[in-house]
């Protein structure tokens, strides 16, 4: 599997993580809530606020339940305070695994994770044997149907972006994370359509893994993301196509 990205192609090409609409919800409050604490309640000035309130219209989350999350991380409504944890591990083969957690109670997150790791061929790692291997970076994915490679070097890189990559059905815009908005949004006024755009950890390099180990990374992976407690996962696995179709 080409690109850089590779957990988060491996989903889009899976086409069956999040499927639960209930989930998706529970995870983006928490996000909201979170970053209205950490910033503030103003989506104009806080740009954290602003993308999680971007991708919970995204999902169609209805108005009020984003405005009562504001307010609960705002403090203006009584909420759970959730803590901000970052796991390191390892996947089968030895790939590097970032997991992003908000959590109400560290202790049953650990657990769960530990279990999950265990459960699936890996192990938790401790904090900084794998964070190394990752690079906080904006990624916005194009299909290469929706624009000339040209046209859009010009917009993304006079926008401010540090990279257009390409592999076999998408182009990638790589930024620095304060560069992604302005990026994003000069797209938006091109009217180009993107199929994913975030602040994301991309790894440094990759880890190939084939035929059981491989298999067993993309059931780590959902595992993970299943968890209530997670909100995000990185890997550096590189999977191969075969093998991701298979088990879709």
């Amino acid at each position: 599997m080409s690109g850089h990205n590779k957990w988060s192609t491996i989903k889009h090409k899976k086409g069956a993580m999040d499927a639960r609409r209930g989930q998706i919800f529970t995870k983006l409050i928490k996000e909201i809530m979170v970053a209205a604490r950490m910033g503030s309640g103003d989506p104009s000035s806080n740009p954290r606020l602003r993308s999680a309130i971007q991708d919970a219209k995204a999902e169609n989350m209805p108005k009020d339940k984003i405005e009562k999350a504001i307010k609960k991380g705002t403090g203006e409504l009584e909420g759970v305070y959730y803590e901000e944890i970052t796991y390191e591990g390892y996947g089968p083969g030895g790939a590097a695994v970032l997991v992003d957690s908000l959590t109400d109670n560290k202790n049953r997150t650990v657990a769960d994770i530990r279990h999950i790791f265990g459960k699936r061929g890996g192990n938790l790692g401790e904090s900084g044997c794998v964070a190394w291997m990752f690079e906080k970076k904006g990624y916005i994915a194009i299909e290469k149907k929706a624009i000339e490679e040209d046209a859009l070097m010009e917009i993304a890189l006079n926008a401010g972006a540090d990279d257009v990559r390409s592999d076999e059905d998408n182009f990638e815009v790589v930024t620095a994370p304060d560069e992604f908005e302005s990026v994003k949004k000069a797209l938006d006024e091109a009217a180009v359509t993107y199929t994913e755009a975030e602040i994301t950890m991309l790894p440094k390099t990759v880890s190939n893994l084939e035929g059981k180990e491989a298999e067993q990374m993309v059931k780590l992976m959902e595992a993970l993301e299943d968890c209530d407690d997670v909100q995000k996962v990185y890997t550096n696995a590189d999977i191969p196509e075969d093998i991701v179709a298979n088990m879709g």
